[in-house]
């Protein structure tokens, strides 16, 4: 029977080192494989051509099987091929735009903002790499872009400002210290007026003026839009959101996978979607990890919010878009729409800070803390608040893990004394083992007899890391989504706590000129992790049951190679909590006068053991008590 044990406890251990290795070498790996095609695809299908009579958008707000109530905004015309970025941004005239936080420029043919990078953020940890590029023209790779706008009831022949509208601008630069103020006359009486001005981050707001100087009155009504051209590449995890997002007043958070919406009804041919109507606050937008984009519509008035995926060509242009209700413009009288746009790095503090003083209702969903974010968001302020003191994140996290372990010592020090206990009544709990060899049950209530006389409970040991996972999963989510957490160094060689650690055993940390594949990456940080791991198991008594004993002798193995790809913030969590663990466990054992087992027991594995005795050979005297 022992021998099935062991032999059924090594095929279940062979058998997860195998699920592991295999899924990521044949999903993980693969994956990101696809991921890479899938954005150099996205780059030659923009840098090749623009599709022949493709629209900015579809028209914003229609329902599905239904005419739109508002004409859709004009099409944009043929667009010659363009090789690069720097060309599709020379095809327009444009204002710069200058702010602490984003550079760029916006377009005066079609008053687009198309050309937002960030300052502060670079494409890898060096600070001389390229800044991250979020907005980009359309003709170029990668189109990216948000308008603002009015459109008119159908049937309607008012000429209105389109993608091909040249605006006039009384200045070159927009700064928070510049407003601009943009122009345009349709030459039949409508004379139309766009006042922009961004703050020291990276919010724009917009206001939309329309003066009628005709003789008859006007309906429109106004947009907002973000319009993402090509299927970008995703990172694919189930613990973060990339796509469209917004939160649509009552209707709550919605969030759409680009996949997702392409799977929604048609809205019309050729465009599938969601519509949400009678919305009032809100926002909607196209987010990414780190960065976002959001048009923001006038939270006290109604508004209609809408997601859609459109075939274009050979690939999908998504959008996520407002339509604001009608605005009668009388003759001699003017009108306005106020609204703005997000178009920057997710930064906590910024935005919720819009969230407070904008009033824009729940744009801190912005930001993925997900379904536990009541314990997410408050560990991220912990971890801020020291950070500002300290000046490294790493440390912080350091500092967290040792409160969260003063904060939990009072029950930490009820499971370990209990442990303690159970360890004195080890030769008890052996001998009852041995007298109910053969009836389980018997065994089990004399256990559970000797347990309630003790006033033991032998579930105790289990608190300590029933309370580490809501912890570690809530630093595993800051890590993973909080762009502060991004290229944040520690010590030594890592550069970037939201990581994996750089290292390789596998090569020898460097020494061996080679990379080893993804799957049989083991950094330094995750070793560290698996000895501390390993000395805490070592700390309490072997397992009198040889399935056990073994289990928990590999089980520092298979998490030491399961963290090996975690960020490496995570793992110095760990190997720290366990290092602290380890401190604690010794310190309450010792005062309840209880043997520390770990020297024993490493001498147990690596001492030499007596050699088998031979069959017929007499016991010593005192093997009853050995056993």
């Amino acid at each position: 029977m022992m021998k099935e044990d062991n032999r059924n406890l090594l095929l279940a251990i062979t058998l997860s080192v195998v699920v592991l290795l295999g899924w990521q070498f044949f999903y993980g790996v693969p994956q990101m494989e696809k991921q890479r095609q899938i954005a150099q695809q996205n780059q030659q299908t923009q840098t090749q051509s623009v599709p022949q009579g493709a629209t900015s958008v579809p028209a914003p707000g229609a329902a599905p099987g239904q005419p739109s109530t508002a004409a859709a905004p004009a099409a944009v015309p043929a667009t010659p091929a363009v090789e690069t970025r720097e060309q599709a941004l020379a095809r327009s005239p444009r204002v710069k735009i200058d702010t602490p936080k984003i550079i760029g420029s916006i377009a005066l043919t079609g008053a687009r903002i198309d050309d937002v990078s960030l300052r502060a953020y670079h494409e890898t940890v060096d600070p001389k790499s390229p800044n991250i590029i979020l907005l980009s023209p359309l003709g170029g790779p990668n189109a990216y872009y948000s308008d603002f706008g009015w459109v008119a009831a159908p049937g309607s022949n008012v000429p209105l400002p389109g993608p091909t509208t040249v605006w006039k601008a009384d200045g070159e630069v927009l700064s928070p210290a510049k407003p601009l103020t943009l122009t345009w006359d349709n030459g039949q009486g409508l004379l139309f007026k766009r006042s922009i001005s961004i703050d020291d981050n990276a919010m724009f707001s917009i206001r939309d003026e329309v003066e009628n100087r005709g003789s008859a009155p006007v309906t429109l009504f106004p947009f907002g839009q973000v319009v993402r051209h090509g299927k970008p590449a995703t990172l694919g995890y189930y613990v973060l959101h990339e796509g469209l997002i917004g939160n649509l007043g009552e209707q709550g958070l919605q969030e759409f996978t680009y996949d997702h919406i392409d799977k929604e009804p048609l809205l019309s041919p050729g465009t599938t979607g969601k519509v949400w109507k009678d919305v009032v606050g809100g926002f909607v937008g196209i987010t990414d990890k780190y960065w976002a984009a959001a048009v923001v519509p006038d939270q006290a008035r109604k508004y209609e919010g809408r997601y859609s995926s459109v075939q274009t060509g050979a690939s999908r242009t998504y959008q996520a878009d407002f339509l604001g209700e009608a605005v009668q413009i009388a003759p001699g009288a003017t009108a306005a729409s106020a609204g703005r746009l997000f178009a920057g790095a997710k930064e906590v503090a910024a935005v919720d800070g819009y969230e407070k003083n904008l009033g824009i209702k729940r744009f801190e969903l912005l930001i993925d803390w997900g379904w536990f974010y009541f314990i997410t968001k408050p560990l991220f302020f912990l971890l801020d608040w020291i950070y500002k003191h300290v000046g490294n994140f790493g440390v912080a996290i350091l500092i967290v893990t040792l409160l969260l372990k003063g904060l939990f010592f009072p029950l930490a020090n009820k499971s370990y004394a209990s442990m303690a206990k159970m360890k004195a009544l080890q030769p008890e709990m052996v001998a009852i083992r041995e007298r109910y060899a053969d009836d389980k049950m018997k065994q089990q209530q004399a256990l559970m007899e000797l347990y309630k006389t003790q006033k033991i409970n032998p579930l105790a040991g289990c608190w300590p890391v029933l309370l580490q996972i809501p912890v570690f999963f809530a630093l595993y989510k800051i890590l993973f989504i909080t762009i502060e957490m991004r290229h944040a160094p520690f010590f030594g060689w890592i550069h970037d706590l939201a990581a994996p650690d750089p290292t390789n055993l596998f090569n020898l940390f460097g020494l061996l000129p080679f990379t080893p594949p993804a799957f049989l990456h083991l950094g330094a940080w995750p070793i560290i992790m698996g000895i501390t791991m390993f000395i805490q198991m070592k700390m309490n008594p072997e397992p009198p049951d040889p399935v056990q004993k073994m289990m928990f002798t590999w089980m520092p193995v298979f998490f030491t190679f399961l963290l090996g790809s975690f960020p490496a913030g995570l793992v110095i969590y760990w190997s720290w909590n366990n290092l602290l663990s380890v401190t604690q466990q010794g310190f309450i054992m010792k005062r309840q006068g209880v043997k520390i087992e770990l020297f024993d027991n490493l001498k147990g594995m690596f001492g030499k053991k007596p050699p088998a005795a031979a069959p017929g050979t007499p016991q010593p005297a005192n093997s009853n008590k050995a056993k």
